[in-house]
């Protein structure tokens, strides 16, 4: 197995009818890289795989959707590996964004991809790409820049008020808001989330809130625990509704860059 979703979507479309909904599953097991492995990033062909998923039957509540985080937020502080930050998106607003400066359906996948790069590569070389996809230059020059830009989470908000009109990014938006809002509740303070329109993952899985963990003083670590909601999480197995939201922390890669950026010291005997 390449990952822990697929034998989670078989198990509850197996046992549907004898499960209590919503169904919170934690799982920790071994999985197979299906890519070849890159040990010196901690990319191994065999680690462990933590998962946390909350499934629903015909509908979900999005306050699991900040019901997530906050196990996360626990999680991370009680291990005391220093200071993290969640960063939180949603697939519809990258959606209306995309919309609303005229990206064609069929090349959107490529200009998520593109847009993905921005922390890894300039801005010349993104712009470049987006144009090369067809974005218009005025238009990848607004792109970059909403992505890019990096702003407390309440701005953020603010700002999307005031960029497209499209439904679906009226009704990201608004998901967002509400999520904020519960994450809050929840008790998660705003030092360890922020709303972060760089956050592109899950291009053909995801179909709200999307997640990535960073660690604040060590960025170069890339995101440590990721995830998002998916709204048809076992079509494959049956014809019930079975949307759900989740996130995974790849356990072996993050110990051992843990190991190399000396936050994981073996106990004093």
């Amino acid at each position: 197995r390449f990952d822990l979703t697929v034998p989670l979507a078989r198990y509850v479309a197996m046992r549907e009818h004898q499960l209590v909904f919503p169904f919170r599953r934690y799982q920790i097991q071994r999985v197979w890289r299906g890519e070849n492995p890159q040990a010196n990033k901690g990319r191994f062909r065999e680690f462990y795989q933590c998962d946390i998923d909350v499934i629903g039957k015909g509908k979900l509540s999005a306050l699991a959707e900040a019901e997530i985080p906050s196990v996360i937020y626990r999680l991370f502080t009680k291990m005391d590996i220093g200071a993290f930050r969640i960063r939180i998106n949603n697939r519809k607003v990258l959606k209306g964004l995309l919309q609303s400066y005229d990206v064609a359906e069929e090349n959107s996948g490529a200009v998520l991809r593109e847009l993905d790069k921005i922390e890894k590569v300039g801005k010349g070389a993104v712009i470049e790409a987006l144009i090369e996809q067809g974005v218009k230059e005025v238009s990848a020059e607004r792109l970059y820049h909403l992505v890019s830009t990096k702003l407390p989470t309440d701005e953020t908000l603010r700002e999307l008020e005031l960029v497209a009109n499209s439904d679906v990014f009226q009704q990201g938006g608004k998901e967002l808001r509400f999520i904020v809002g519960a994450i809050r509740d929840f008790g998660v303070p705003d030092s360890a989330f922020t709303v972060d329109l760089g956050v592109v993952r899950g291009l053909d899985y995801y179909t709200g809130t999307i997640y990535e963990t960073t660690l604040i003083d060590h960025p170069d670590l890339g995101s440590i625990c990721s995830g998002g909601r998916y709204d048809d999480l076992a079509s494959y197995f049956t014809d019930t509704r079975l949307p759900g939201v989740g996130i995974s922390i790849g356990l072996t890669r993050l110990f051992s860059k843990l190991k190399d950026a000396g936050l994981l010291r073996p106990l004093e005997r």
